[in-house]
């Protein structure tokens, strides 16, 4: 057998509070939801427009709802449908797992269109915000993936190659950190350096693209690394479902920053009440 690093035995408990055990995939949630608030927040103030700071305070139940709901539609859906019809409270048993990024980003722009709509602004100036706090997210979701042993990666000879409690004696690719890098870490570093462009924050639409298509490209080079899931396994051409569900991905974010800007930000008005 091939050298290969082991892997690290880590605790699949991040936090204890007395009784209450907090597991790092939902930790990795809640720092990210928390941190996308506070970033928004901060890109949004002083700026006269819509959404303001209060608006991103509001939405965040949204956001969270649209996570949740989604993510675990997505992966009913899209990687493990048989099953679940087999078993359909399974679908409720969230804390057993199983979240789609695709099904999550979807129940997210749901939500972003209702909630703008209901407060009478664009939902790309919400859009663009959130592309800019999202690569967080993903980021610690990658280290949690990581952390548990999951969504491992092909079989591998290089030498940082690992061996995963669940993957057999086959050293594999560390997907999971190349995953991270790629949509966490690269894809803030690239949205961070254009929002601070001001003539191209204000197209509005331009940064929700930008983000769908270097999520696009980040998850559709890191599945040549990934294992395809066992129920699903490879698709056509070799391709996997995490490509194919890229795709859309790619070319809606190409049409948006094409057809940038979608109107004028509109400022917000000195006295705002919040929407009933």
């Amino acid at each position: 057998m091939m050298l290969a690093i082991p892997f690290p035995a880590f605790d699949p408990v991040a936090l204890s509070l007395g009784p209450v055990s907090i597991k790092w995939y939902g930790l990795a949630y809640a720092v990210g939801i928390a941190f996308a608030l506070w970033y928004t927040m901060r890109l949004a103030r002083n700026t006269g427009l819509r959404p303001t700071p209060d608006d991103l305070s509001d939405f965040l139940i949204w956001a969270a709802g649209g996570i949740l709901i989604g993510g675990r539609l997505g992966s009913v859906i899209f990687y493990n449908l048989d099953a679940y019809l087999a078993d359909p409270l399974e679908i409720l048993r969230v804390w057993h797992g199983g979240m789609s990024f695709h099904g999550g980003l979807s129940g997210v722009i749901v939500a972003m269109l209702i909630f703008s709509w209901r407060r009478g602004f664009s939902p790309f100036a919400l859009g663009d915000l959130v592309a800019c706090a999202a690569p967080v997210g993903l980021l610690l979701g990658r280290l949690a993936n990581f952390v548990n042993g999951e969504l491992w990666g092909r079989p591998a000879d290089v030498p940082w190659a690992m061996i995963f409690p669940t993957g057999g004696d086959i050293p594999r690719h560390p997907s999971q950190l190349y995953q991270a890098g790629l949509e966490g870490i690269v894809l803030f570093i690239v949205m961070f350096l254009l929002v601070r462009n001001q003539a191209l924050r204000a197209r509005t639409g331009t940064l929700s693209g930008c983000f769908l298509i270097g999520y696009a490209i980040a998850r559709i080079v890191g599945e040549f690394f990934r294992q395809p899931d066992a129920q699903v396994g490879f698709l056509a051409f070799g391709t996997t479902m995490g490509q194919i569900l890229s795709v859309p991905m790619l070319l809606a974010g190409m049409w948006m920053v094409l057809r940038a800007p979608f109107g004028t930000p509109v400022p917000a008005p000195v006295a705002q009440e919040k929407a009933p």
